[in-house]
């Protein structure tokens, strides 16, 4: 051990009897960002998928704090520290912010701390979830996800279906876990704004880890990026110069179930 305080080995993941994730490794260290970039269908979360428990590894080992948990339910899995914030930005729309906050935690746990990563939701603590603008209802599934104090945090897309401006305030939330000693796990769309906030970065391309490094090595590298997700050099010196894996995102509403976009590629493309 090195300090990490969630490890894999040699990790491997199917869906159904269809392989997604092959052999992957990584570590995640405390009060750091880690990343989880690729394209559409690369495994990502399906990854994060394994990791929570949600779909079982057919291989490979997951320590938490030292401890093995591949094999522990979803739940065993939260209570050893490990948090989730999945796509469906899920809300209890009927229910206050408040209770959103509290309704896993039997009306216990650390408001003061969630408030002073998100004020917003001070204010609108007694307001019904339902009444919340998108970024505010992810706040809200963040703050759900810290409020019992995990160790590692696991968030997938939370950019998803939000404008930049509110996907901009979200990525300072998570820097802001750094300074509490939380570790991150984060799954991002916006690879620019993820690597200004990441510390240490995997790239998957079709289930394997392609890069593992600094984020500095990939800021601003747009045809690094591009070959590391697609396995080519863009073809034109224009392609070379466009963003990578930054696309428009679209609404989503609130309490859609997450599907997942990790599986095989369908016959004549990509997913």
């Amino acid at each position: 051990m090195s300090g990490e305080i969630l490890r894999l080995r040699d990790v491997s993941i199917s869906r159904g009897e269809v392989p997604i994730v092959h052999d992957v490794s990584l570590d995640v260290v405390p009060g750091a960002v880690t990343l989880i970039l690729g394209a559409n269908g690369a495994g990502k979360t399906t990854l994060m998928d394994g990791i929570a428990g949600l779909v079982r590894n057919t291989s490979g080992t997951i320590h938490l704090d030292g401890v093995a948990i591949e094999r522990f339910p979803t739940y065993r899995r939260a209570q050893a520290g490990l948090g989730y914030v999945e796509q469906s930005r899920t809300v209890f729309r009927t229910l206050t912010v408040e209770q959103n906050l509290l309704v896993s935690q039997a009306g216990k746990g650390d408001l003061d701390m969630v408030y002073r990563l998100f004020p917003e939701l001070e204010k609108r603590r007694n307001l019904q979830a339902g009444h919340l603008s998108g970024g505010e209802q992810q706040m809200v599934v963040l703050g759900r996800a810290l409020i019992s104090d995990p160790k590692v945090v696991l968030i997938d897309e939370m950019s998803l279906g939000l404008a930049p401006v509110i996907v901009s305030r979200l990525m300072k939330a998570v820097g802001d876990l750094v300074g509490l000693g939380i570790a991150v796990l984060l799954i991002e769309q916006f690879a620019h704004l993820a690597l200004e906030v990441g510390t240490n970065a995997y790239v998957l391309r079709k289930g394997r880890v392609v890069f593992s490094g600094p984020c500095e090595e990939l800021r601003g590298a747009d045809q690094r990026l591009h070959e590391l997700y697609f396995g080519a050099a863009p073809a034109t010196a224009a392609d070379a110069a466009a963003p990578v894996a930054q696309p428009v995102a679209q609404p989503v509403a609130a309490g859609t179930p997450a599907v997942p976009s990790d599986g095989p590629e369908p016959e004549g493309g990509t997913r």
